[in-house]
């Protein structure tokens, strides 16, 4: 009879259900029993990310009109905080990704895990491309034209032109089919892989930041205006990365009341 420990690591090894699982059932011992249990529930959880991914790549497919058109995702970070540029990103992914299980809207997703989806995206996406909107143009002409304008220069720097860009909640002017996806980087396969890409760049974008404006702990806020952000900006005022349309770094500059 095998020991508890070589189970449990037979188990680890499963990735499909067995016969001999079956017979585990009968196993009185609750070391068995609680392997097992553990076993059936990440392989309910795979399952659903198996159905998850489907789903996204079948509301993708549903926007091809032939046989080998190219769906092109567009997503943004950033649009919110008061420091750091915005990032926008499309990706054109190949058929049936599997891949890519497990991918979600960035925002539902562990720093390290989207870290890893980025690297993977990268390597089997058919083209990519991102784009950095500074602060500056911003507040030259409001972030939401900002954002339209970076999600469109993204587009247009993809190596492969796609048949149509689905976005995530935008309506975009480029040379192409275009269709504007409320939460699309919940329903589209392709939108939430630029929402990976787009995240994960403005994370590391505000890392390097932190080295150099360490008082405003863009590290850990990511230029949002959180409790430590907002007192930094009472102490030092703002600095070149900061949107001086937004409040209230707008109303801290028109004021005087920067310190």
């Amino acid at each position: 009879m095998k020991t508890v420990k070589e189970i449990t690591q037979l188990l680890m090894d499963q990735e499909e259900p067995s016969a001999w699982m079956k017979k585990l059932e009968m196993d009185e011992r609750a070391g068995v029993k609680k392997a097992l249990d553990r076993w059936n529930v990440n392989y309910k959880k795979k399952l659903l990310k198996q159905q998850a991914l489907q789903e996204k790549i079948a509301f993708d497919d549903n926007y091809k009109l032939f046989q080998g058109a190219l769906v092109a995702g567009v997503d943004e970070a950033g649009r919110g905080p008061l420091a750091g540029p915005v990032v926008c990103a499309a990706v054109i992914l190949p058929e049936n990704p599997i891949e890519l299980i497990g991918l979600d809207d960035s925002k539902k997703i562990a720093k390290r895990e989207r870290e890893r989806l980025a690297v993977v995206i990268k390597e089997i996406a058919l083209s990519y491309a991102v784009h950095i909107q500074s602060a500056e143009r911003i507040d030259e002409v409001n972030i939401y034209q900002a954002t339209k304008e970076s999600m469109e220069r993204a587009v247009l720097q993809l190596d492969t032109s796609p048949t149509i860009v689905l976005a995530d909640a935008m309506a975009l002017q480029v040379p192409c089919q275009t269709e504007s996806i409320i939460k699309g980087d919940a329903k589209s396969l392709a939108i939430a892989a630029a929402s990976i890409l787009a995240k994960t760049t403005r994370d590391a974008l505000l890392d390097d930041l932190n080295v150099e404006f360490p008082m405003y702990n863009f590290a850990k806020n990511a230029g949002y205006g959180t409790a430590d952000h907002l007192e930094a900006l009472q102490m030092y005022g703002p600095c070149k990365h900061h949107r001086k349309t937004f409040e209230p770094v707008k109303t801290m500059l028109e004021g005087g009341l920067v310190d």
